[in-house]
Order: structure tokens, then C-alpha cells, then sequence
């Protein structure tokens, strides 16, 4: 069974509006192009009760169904990160600094320096600080960081687990492809998830409900989704039915919904393919 994928996202800046959200799109994009797909997304701010919550969720997920989450932003060091201490309060386990990550961090001080033309003084007061950016929860792994050798880290859970990375797009995306195509390459599907529908006019979605159940009903796999608009620019009020899943399953099952829709009285428009 492909485990359910989910993702987190942390900052008050998202859910102030100070910054758009770019990870949920491009979540979806990375799976989908893996042949995955995002079964669920949760938005918190940085409250330490309320992210140790969404996080103890995630890692009941984890444990309980195999979910794989990911968890972007609050690993850093500053007084509004919070996400690594939540997570060992979610997991119940203590805090320690990660001996990779240390020696990751220290690399990163010394480039720092070099590039800078400064001395490397790793015992700085400033730089021992920095070295709370590799402090995880009690049996975490490491995500390496291709952008900038700060780590983020894995917790399991059972066979599922949670992987957190930092809230920059430009490190967190290709951590998350690492995380997709390290541990989940198994997972990967050969055939890539395919969705057909068609534009219909003139009908209310009420009618159409025997017939989605019918469907969802007589093959596998697939999903019937329903996706009325009222105010669409090019067609104006309409309902855009469909069916998705492998695509094996959706050439059998689009047919036989556009059969049953032949037998009202409805008006067609395009045909779509995804």
C-alpha cells in the first residue's frame, strides 16, 4: 500500500499573509511528477502548543498508518523557532546535538570565513550558538542541505516518519526531492496519475451522485470527483466531472461514466485530460 503523504507548514508569516505559501504547489508538483500525490495539508503558526500538536498528529499518522509528512520551516536557531523542540515534546524524547550536523555546521562556519576573508573562530559565542541549528530530537537522521550544509533531519514512527526541513524554498525543495527519491523510490509509480473528465451544462450535482457511486463502485482505484463553478470566465456555470487514479483504471472507468451521462438530457462541453 502507498502510504498516505501530508505536509506542514510553519510560520507566522503564512498565515499573516506576510509571505505567500509556495511549498503546498510545490509539493504537489514533486510528488506528481513521481507519480504521488499529497493526501493532506496542515498550516500553524509559531505557537509551541499549537505545532506540538499538529506534530503529535503527524507522528500518530506515521505510527499507525505508514503517513511519510513533511514538516517545512522552524528548525532554525532564533527565538521564534520552535519546530525541533515541539517535535521532541510530540515524540517524548529528549533534545541532543546531532554529531553529523555538527560537523556540518562547523563546515559551514569555516566556509563562511573563508569566503568572508575572516578568521575561523569556531568557539565564538555567535557561532556555538549556531550549532543549535543541528540539535534534534533523540534518534533523528539527517537530511543533507545542498544549499547550504545545515541539515534538517528525519524522526520515524513506526513505518511512516516526519521530515523536517527548513522554510526556505530554495533548501527545502531539494531536500524534500532527496527524502522522495532516498527513502521512497519504491514508491514511485511506473504509470503517472491520470485524471479525464468532461464540462457538463444544465445539471444539478444531486443527479449525477447515483452515477458517481456506481462508478467508484465497479472499478477499483478510482476516485469520481465533482467540481461545480458558478462564475468559471469561459464557461460560465457548469460541472466538471471526472474520474482519476491509474491510468489503466481511468480508461476503463471514463467510458462507462460518459455512457452514463449519455442517458440524461445534458448539455456537453470539453473534455479534459490531465
Amino acid at each position: 500500500m502507498t502510504p498516505h503523504f501530508g505536509l506542514i507548514i510553519v510560520g507566522d508569516e503564512i498565515l499573516s499573509g506576510k509571505r505567500a505559501d509556495k511549498h503546498l504547489p510545490k509539493t504537489i508538483e514533486l510528488l506528481g511528477a513521481r507519480g504521488l500525490q499529497l493526501a493532506y495539508a496542515d498550516y500553524v503558526g509559531d505557537d509551541p502548543e499549537r505545532i506540538t500538536a499538529t506534530l503529535a498528529r503527524a507522528f500518530a499518522a506515521a505510527r499507525e498508518n505508514g503517513d511519510v509528512v513533511f514538516s517545512c520551516g522552524g528548525i532554525g536557531a532564533t527565538p521564534d523557532d520552535h519546530t525541533r523542540q515541539c517535535a521532541a515534546k510530540a515524540l517524548g524524547v529528549e533534545l541532543a546535538l546531532h554529531p553529523t550536523a555538527k560537523t556540518l555546521i562547523l563546515e559551514r562556519m569555516a566556509d563562511v570565513a573563508k569566503e568572508q576573508g575572516t578568521p575561523y573562530e569556531p568557539d565564538r559565542d555567535d557561532n556555538i550558538h549556531r550549532l543549535n541549528m543541528g540539535v534534534f530530537p533523540v534518534g533523528a537522521e539527517i537530511i543533507p542541505n545542498p544549499y547550504n550544509k545545515i541539515p534538517g533531519f528525519t524522526c520515524r514512527a513506526g513505518q511512516g516518519a516526519v521530515h523536517f526541513v527548513p522554510g526556505f524554498p530554495v533548501m527545502a525543495w531539494p531536500m524534500i526531492e532527496w527524502a522522495l527519491d532516498t527513502h521512497y523510490a519504491h514508491l514511485h509509480q511506473k504509470s503517472p496519475y491520470t485524471e479525464k473528465s468532461v464540462i457538463i451544462f444544465g445539471s444539478m450535482e444531486a443527479m449525477l451522485t447515483p452515477l458517481m457511486l456506481a462508478i467508484e463502485a465497479a472499478h477499483a482505484g478510482v476516485k469520481v470527483f465533482s467540481l461545480p463553478s458558478v462564475d468559471h470566465p469561459e464557461y460560465g456555470r457548469h460541472i466538471e466531472l471526472g474520474v482519476k487514479g491509474a491510468p489503466e483504471a481511468v480508461n476503463l472507468a471514463y467510458p462507462a461514466m460518459l455512457a452514463g451521462l449519455h442517458k440524461f438530457d445534458l448539455k456537453f462541453g470539453p473534455e479534459l485530460v490531465r
